[in-house]
Formats: structure tokens, C-alpha cells, sequence
């Protein structure tokens, strides 16, 4: 097996589309614009990118991006071993020589002097210094770069510079519409579309608290839990509370408040 085929989507993800954003993509990967994807967490973010990714056949590589991660990590470094020294690529490095997708998912979580390091490859130069090896690597022409946040939870000190957020073409999406929520869940889950709809219908009200007591509504992917442990012979009411109550509210009257949505959706 190849690198580039190690890399590949072989099978086709399940993904609906929502608002015009696989064809926007398609040009913005033709242009090969560098793309930012702000969405909530828990839906479809990833999805999103893996069925592109198998859409266009190309190979993709993703990063989980966290606060420890180093511009070594994304580059690469130097290794021992008993042969001496020899220099590993990270993974953005060997995206950027293969044509893959590089995702960098949850962006923000790294360190900001590590994100710098993506900068040349997100303009004219489509380049990347290695500077502890001493290479400049020239993007393959198929190379993309993808990178996702969540703008509605970070603080300050994590959002992105200008600098950063002006090298790409965004995409802004939000939570589906109900009737296409519900068509997620139940052919996520093989539930009946009439429980799905009201599992949706509790999601709802719980993100009508957003902002106010919730710093998160309850996503498509908890909804999709809870479907799941209904088909495992949980009872719906207890399902709703394991999978969309208790993993987003700590406080006792808000996990009330919700609780009593659940017992009045499936009176």
C-alpha cells in the first residue's frame, strides 16, 4: 500500500448536505483555497471533511490539535535510533508532499506561535521551511489545508489572530433544521423517524438555553447517543438524560429545567 492510499477514504461517510456547502467546496478546493470551518461542536465538522475528501479521492490526514502540540508535532524532527539521527515527517509535512487534505481540527487548541507555522503554505507561496532540516518542501499541487473551530465557546486568549483567520475561505454553518436533524438521527441510528423528531425537539429547547445558563446546546452527535442507546433497549427518558442532559449541565435547576422537557416530550 502506497502513502497516498494509506490516507484514502474508502468508504463513502454518511453526510447531508445542508446549505449549498459541498459545491462551495468543491471550488474552493479547485482554486486550492485554504478553507476555515466554524461550525458547533458535535456537528458534522469532521463528517464534512471526510466526505470530501472521499468525494474527491483525494487522501486526507488529520490532526486533533491540543494545547501540547509543538511545531515539531505538525513538521516533524529528528529521531535516535540505532543507526544514529533520521529526520520523521510530521503530518502536515507529509500532506504537504503527498497532496493530501491536511485537517487540522480544533485549531485554536494549539499554541499560537505553533499555528504560525502554517502561514506560508496558506498563500502564494505554498511552501513549508523545515528549518531544523534545512529543506523548504513545495506543496504538492492536490495539497489543501483545512482547519475547524468552534468561535462560540473559545476565550480570547484561544481565538485566532487576524493574521491566521485571513489566509482562508470560511464556511459558517450552524445546527440543522429540524425535519433534516431528524433524518441525520434516524438514519445514523435506525430509529423511527416520529423518536428521532422528538429527540430533536428536546435538542432544540435544550440550545434555546445557550448563552443564557448553557455555554453549549446539545449537538447533532449527542443526539445520535441517545438514539443509540434507545436501540440498546434504554429507555428513552433515561437515554435523553445520559447522553443530552448530564454531559452538558452540571447545575441542578438547569438539569431540572431539562429534565422536565423530557418527561413533557415523551408524556
Amino acid at each position: 500500500m502506497t502513502e497516498t492510499q494509506q490516507y484514502r477514504v474508502r468508504r463513502e461517510p454518511y453526510y447531508q448536505p445542508q446549505a449549498g456547502e459541498v459545491a462551495l467546496y468543491q471550488a474552493a478546493y479547485a482554486a486550492r483555497l485554504p478553507v476555515m470551518l466554524k461550525w458547533p461542536t458535535g456537528c458534522g465538522k469532521s463528517r464534512f471533511v471526510e466526505y470530501m475528501a472521499w468525494k474527491l479521492d483525494k487522501p486526507l490526514i488529520t490532526v486533533a490539535c491540543n494545547e501540547d502540540m509543538t511545531a515539531s508535532d505538525l513538521v516533524g524532527r529528528y529521531l535516535l535510533d540505532a543507526g544514529g539521527t533520521r529526520w520523521l515527517d510530521g503530518p502536515l509535512t507529509t500532506a504537504a508532499r503527498i497532496g493530501a487534505i491536511c485537517y487540522l481540527d480544533e485549531i485554536v487548541e494549539a499554541r499560537q506561535d505553533t499555528t504560525v507555522v502554517i502561514h506560508p503554505l496558506t498563500d502564494h507561496r505554498r511552501t513549508l521551511p523545515l528549518d531544523k532540516k534545512g529543506e523548504l518542501v513545495e506543496a504538492h499541487p492536490d495539497f489543501q489545508l483545512v482547519i475547524s473551530y468552534n468561535p462560540g465557546y473559545q476565550s480570547l486568549m484561544k481565538d485566532l489572530k487576524q493574521s491566521t483567520k485571513q489566509r482562508f475561505a470560511a464556511f459558517d454553518f450552524d445546527y440543522p433544521a429540524a425535519a433534516l436533524e431528524t433524518s441525520i438521527v434516524a438514519r445514523e441510528t435506525g430509529i423511527d423517524e416520529a423518536l428521532a423528531a422528538k429527540l430533536v425537539q428536546v435538542g432544540a429547547t435544550a440550545r434555546n438555553l445557550k448563552g443564557h445558563v448553557l455555554d453549549e446546546g446539545v449537538s447533532t452527535r449527542l443526539l445520535v447517543y441517545a438514539a443509540k442507546l434507545v436501540k440498546h433497549g434504554v429507555a428513552v427518558r433515561d437515554a435523553c438524560r445520559m447522553a443530552m442532559v448530564r454531559p452538558i449541565a452540571d447545575d441542578a435547576d438547569v438539569r431540572e429545567t431539562l429534565d422536565h422537557a423530557i418527561d413533557a416530550t415523551f408524556a
